[in-house]
């Protein structure tokens, strides 16, 4: 089963077959409430029982309240005790080197794949 969200410049995508969520684009919402539908999606993607991936190699920019987002994603897993969560992210993306970076602090175990 394939579950998008579609905007001006970006695309969310749950495939829950390959339990894996990608985001594309350029991620500038206003604010959590505009982001409830993309966490929905990151709360399903924790709840598949496969091994989970979120592939941000094509995210070009995300905000700090995208970046808020993912935060509570990586402490939710944490929380959840999730086996081998990974992260792949595009080491040319300036953002992403520091940001990725950063969630590992909260999970520890939270594999970073770069491309």
């Amino acid at each position: 089963m394939l579950n998008t969200i579609e905007g001006e410049n970006y695309a969310v995508s749950l495939d829950e077959l390959q339990a894996r969520l990608s985001m594309t684009g350029t991620l500038r919402l206003n604010g959590l409430d505009e982001y409830a539908p993309v966490s929905e999606l990151l709360g399903r993607l924790l709840e598949l029982p496969s091994v989970p991936t979120l592939d941000l190699t094509c995210l070009g920019f995300l905000n700090s309240s995208g970046i808020a987002v993912l935060s509570k994603f990586v402490i939710e897993a944490r929380t959840r005790q999730v086996d081998g969560l990974t992260i792949i992210g595009s080491e040319t993306i300036p953002w992403q080197t520091k940001s990725l970076r950063n969630l590992q602090r909260l999970m520890p175990s939270l594999v970073l794949a770069w491309q």
